[in-house]
């Protein structure tokens, strides 16, 4: 939770996460199923299907159980975004790096005339209601973008944090806890056989969902709050919420 989301390791024989990165940005690009915006690297990256892979999620019973759902902003996640507003959930997005105390944005699907534009990134932020912790209700799903993804569930993110961050602060919050259901969405070509170096902070996926199949791996122990030491005096100053909570 420092200044990236590399963690710490899964073994002798882990991989570096950074690699898969670039290797995964690399193959969707070559392989022509990454979709606007271009390039995919650098960012968590659309791809054919998302869609799809939406649809496939909102079979799941951590779905359809679900009235609030903490969501992410990238663009393979709209379809997500969108279809959990027409569900008739609330959904919560962070403010980008959490710079705001109101580090939060609440769409309200009784609030919202025009779900289509609330649930984009630059949308969201204009129809969307910026709230403070205090403010948000608890999540019953949280939904995350992902570069690459173990089958076991070990998330790559795009090495900034902000993704786990926003979950340990949830947890810091008792807005979730460890059987809250963590979701990612992505395409085949993001899922990964191989062991990923990873960090006590960081947050497995117990929900896999691409077009084509659903996996949900064995529950691995999830963060239960921030880790101070892993953050910077740099992000401590950029993010209010957190010298609220470490003064609290």
């Amino acid at each position: 939770m420092g200044s990236s989301d590399d963690g710490d390791s899964a073994g002798s024989d882990a991989i570096d996460k950074e690699s898969v990165r670039e290797r995964i940005w690399d193959d969707l690009e070559e392989s022509g199923e990454a979709r606007f915006p271009f390039p995919p690297h650098g960012r968590i990256p659309n791809f054919a299907g998302a869609k799809e892979a939406a649809d496939q999620l909102a079979e799941q019973p951590e779905w359809t159980e679900a009235t609030t759902i903490k969501a992410n902003p990238d663009a393979p996640q709209l379809p997500v975004r969108r279809r959990a507003l027409r569900e008739g959930k609330t959904v919560y997005m962070a403010v980008p790096r959490l710079r705001d105390e109101k580090c939060f944005l609440k769409l309200d699907p009784d609030e919202l005339e025009d779900y289509d534009a609330a649930t984009t990134v630059s949308g969201s932020s204009k129809h969307g209601e910026q709230v403070g912790p205090e403010a948000v209700d608890r999540v019953d799903l949280i939904v995350s973008g992902s570069v690459a993804i173990t089958e076991t569930g070990g998330r790559i993110g795009k090495g900034e944090g902000y993704s786990d961050l926003e979950y340990a602060v949830l947890r810091e919050l008792d807005l979730v806890d460890e059987t809250t259901p963590v979701a990612t969405t992505v395409h085949e070509r993001q899922v990964i056989d191989e062991p990923v170096a990873t960090g006590a902070h960081d947050v497995a996926m117990t929900l896999v969902v691409t077009p084509e199949r659903v996996l949900r791996p064995e529950a691995s122990e999830q963060p239960d709050g921030i880790d101070w030491d892993l953050l910077t005096a740099e992000r401590l100053a950029e993010i209010p919420v957190l010298d609220r909570l470490d003064s609290s």
